[in-house]
């Protein structure tokens, strides 16, 4: 049977997790107007989908704007998204419709055109041919934003003029390593979530090493990249001195974050509520994942993505407006209420607008975790007991 971009039969590709899944999906398919076809022409945002099953031979697409009543730099941009319902943002993804055919990472015959709708820093127009009209439906996924229509391509066709930065052109012509692009390009103050499209379509690295990365992989890889890059400069920087706490609420997730005064340590705490679809249980489900000072080798398996979407939103902080460095603890409960995943892109944003707010100072631990307690869920001691920064007691402590 064929298979979608991660191995799952296409006959189950919309088979909804939860109910609310499936109401978000039906409002969605009930919104278009009119049945799509073979032949498609419209605005394709800088983005394209790799898929991992058969990895080295997977799926790859464009993703083409279907709906000419959106702007179409909505479709794929994540920080334009915060503040806006969850509705609004499915329909902006279900709207793209997502085109595949079977690639060799290393020996792709028709991505020119498809890597230069990446490079491009706006939507193009591109001419898309299927081999029959794309099926209607939504697919949620954790690490990625939800996906729309989808069908097999015949072929394709960038008709606008891609707008690929001098400096970006110039990167990848050079033929640097993929890290070493990736950090140049960060120097001129490129966004992360452009740079790992970048990634994701094989274009960093050096020329006869160059492939495509599955997008799942390159998410996760360009947000430990980009974090890496700045945790060098935060263990140069002088640390915090007092306790600082700050929150965050969005789609149903919370976040407090506390920095406190020390070297660079870092940890992360998920907690799922009891009865949606990650936690089908009717108790909260916890995880944790923790990084010393000196960093860590192993992948962060029970928080996955998140975990390193959470770390990067910090380390940026630290380096680029705190010009500090701090232990830092994130708690993030995920309440019932989020019951259809939109991205790990929607952790990156909350910890980034809880760190662009004004932190309560604390004078000492007791007193955040007594703010603490009127903010959480659960009992911040569910949080201290597993910790391995807060029962640290350091000489600020006393």
């Amino acid at each position: 049977m064929e298979s979608d971009f991660y191995g799952q039969p296409l006959t189950d590709l919309y088979r909804f997790k939860s109910p609310r899944e499936k109401l978000l999906s039906q409002l969605v398919i009930n919104s278009h107007l009119k049945p799509l076809k073979k032949e498609m022409f419209g605005p394709t945002p800088p983005n394209i989908f790799v898929g991992r099953v058969g990895y080295p031979s997977v799926y790859v697409g464009p993703l083409v704007g279907a709906d000419e009543g959106i702007d179409a730099a909505l479709y794929d941009n994540p920080r334009g998204w915060y503040g806006l319902p969850i509705e609004e943002i499915v329909k902006f993804r279900s709207s793209l419709v997502r085109g595949k055919k079977l690639e060799h990472v290393k020996k792709s015959r028709e991505l020119l055109d498809l890597q230069d709708s990446v490079l491009s820093q706006k939507a193009v127009d591109m001419e898309v041919n299927f081999k029959k009209p794309p099926s209607m439906g939504v697919y949620f996924h954790s690490t990625f934003q939800p996906m729309g229509p989808t069908a097999e391509y015949v072929n394709l066709r960038l008709v606008g003029n891609p707008q690929i930065p001098r400096k970006v052109d110039s990167v990848i012509s050079e033929g640097l390593k993929a890290r070493e692009g990736f950090e140049e390009l960060m120097r001129h103050k490129f966004d992360v979530y452009y740079l790992q499209k970048l990634l994701s379509a094989g274009l960093l690295g050096e020329t006869q090493k160059k492939k495509l990365v599955p997008t799942r992989w390159s998410i996760t890889a360009a947000d430990k990249i980009a974090a890496d890059i700045f945790i060098e400069q935060v263990r140069t920087l002088k640390s915090v001195n007092e306790i600082q706490l700050y929150t965050n609420t969005y789609l149903a997730n919370h976040f407090e974050i506390l920095l406190l005064p020390g070297n660079w340590e870092f940890e992360q705490f998920e907690n799922w509520e009891g009865g949606i679809s990650c936690n089908k249980t009717k108790e909260w489900f916890l995880e944790h994942e923790y990084e010393p000072f000196e960093g860590r080798s192993d992948y962060a398996k029970s928080e996955g993505g998140g975990y390193y979407a959470g770390r990067l939103s910090v380390a940026e902080y630290l380096a680029s407006s705190l010009k500090r460095q701090a232990r830092a603890v994130v708690i993030r409960e995920i309440h019932k209420e989020y019951d259809a995943p939109v991205g790990v892109w929607e952790i990156r944003e909350n910890v980034r607008h809880a760190l662009a707010k004004e932190p309560v100072k604390c004078a000492s631990l007791e007193e955040a975790k007594s703010l603490l307690c009127t903010r959480l869920r659960n009992p911040p001691e569910l949080y201290f007991q597993k910790s391995r920064i807060l029962p640290q007691r350091k000489l600020v402590d006393f």
